[in-house]
This record gives C-alpha cells, sequence and structure tokens, in this order.
C-alpha cells in the first residue's frame, strides 16, 4: 500500500470518529434540552450571575462603610438641593418680594 493510500485511510478515520464524537455530543445536548428548556437556563444563568452581583456588592459595602454612607448621602442632598436652596435662601433674606406671583424662581403663573 501506498503512503498516501495509508494517509487516506487514516485521515477518513480521524474523520469518522469525530463526526461520531460531535453526534455523541449533539445527542447529550438534545436530551439535556429536553430535560431542561432553553429559557429555564437562561432563568438559572440570569440568577445565578444576580446572587453573584448582590453578594459581591454586600462584601463591597461592609468593606467601605464610609463610602456608601457618603454616597447615599450625596444622593440624599442631590434630590432635596431645591427645599434646601428655598430654605438657604429664606434664611438669608434673599426673597424675591418684587416677583410675580408664581413659581419659586420668580416666574409668573402665566408663563
Amino acid at each position: 500500500m501506498s503512503e498516501l493510500k495509508r494517509r487516506l485511510i487514516e485521515d477518513q478515520a480521524l474523520r469518522d470518529a469525530a463526526l461520531d464524537l460531535f453526534k455523541a455530543d449533539l445527542g447529550f445536548i438534545r436530551t439535556d434540552l429536553k430535560e431542561k428548556g432553553l429559557g429555564a437556563r437562561v432563568a438559572d444563568r440570569l440568577g445565578d450571575g444576580t446572587r453573584e452581583m448582590l453578594d459581591d456588592s454586600i462584601d463591597y459595602a461592609e468593606e467601605n462603610k464610609g463610602k456608601v454612607a457618603a454616597a447615599l448621602a450625596a444622593v440624599v442632598l442631590w434630590f432635596a438641593r431645591g427645599p434646601i436652596m428655598d430654605g438657604v435662601h429664606h434664611l438669608l433674606g434673599d426673597d424675591d418680594d418684587d416677583a410675580e406671583p408664581g413659581d419659586a424662581r420668580g416666574r409668573s403663573v402665566r408663563d
């Protein structure tokens, strides 16, 4: 038998073995998907990722309590900035007495 024919037979045997392996893997995947659907798998993955992120967040918050408290205080102050500034203006006497009746910025209700 020539060298070329021997290599061809070996290559065909490797190809057939790879095809059998692929078919077996495909069969396992199909069986696995029948037992548990794709949607359930995606939901499990998302749930696992969410749990890991939550655990990491809790660990970070426990290690950096001061930074987390400062960030929360900054958020609260940001959302309360309007009433706080109105109170400061009122305390300093910067009220616009000559402004038309309207909102706190002195604009008319008609605008």
